[in-house]
């Protein structure tokens, strides 16, 4: 069974930007706004080479996302831990997720090891 209700689900699919947590080894966190796609549960972003996140994320695979609309206030918050992906099936089987929920992917497409796919896996969620 799954971690995130159907209810959460529809919520992340009827947006594209959620807040990025990640910590460093040492616990300095860090946040910022990133695109996803989804792949079931998991949450997909595509991030640069030289990055605070991927850094972190090599360090301290524990990761926390927020996705929420101001008015009226709801949102999703999910906890949980992130695979880096960089090249092989996976990662272009992930690749074509991203490509076809974002245009503007499709413009500006790369290839394996161009670009690092991370995989969140939910641990925990809380809806509000």
């Amino acid at each position: 069974m799954g971690v995130l209700t159907s209810k959460e689900i529809s919520f992340l699919k009827a947006h594209e930007v959620c807040r990025l947590a990640t910590a460093s080894k040492d616990g300095k966190p860090h946040v910022v706004p990133v695109i996803y796609a989804l792949d079931g549960e998991n949450v997909l972003i595509a991030i640069d080479y030289g990055t605070k996140k991927l850094g972190n994320l090599r360090q301290n695979r524990q990761v926390a996302l927020v996705v929420d609309d101001y008015r009226p206030n709801h949102a999703v918050m999910v906890e949980g831990e992130c695979d880096i992906f960089e090249k092989g099936k996976e990662y272009l089987r992930l690749l074509k997720i991203l490509f076809d929920r974002f245009e503007m992917y499709r413009k500006h497409p790369w290839g394996e090891g161009e670009s690092p796919i991370l995989k969140v896996r939910p641990t925990k969620a809380v809806m509000w």
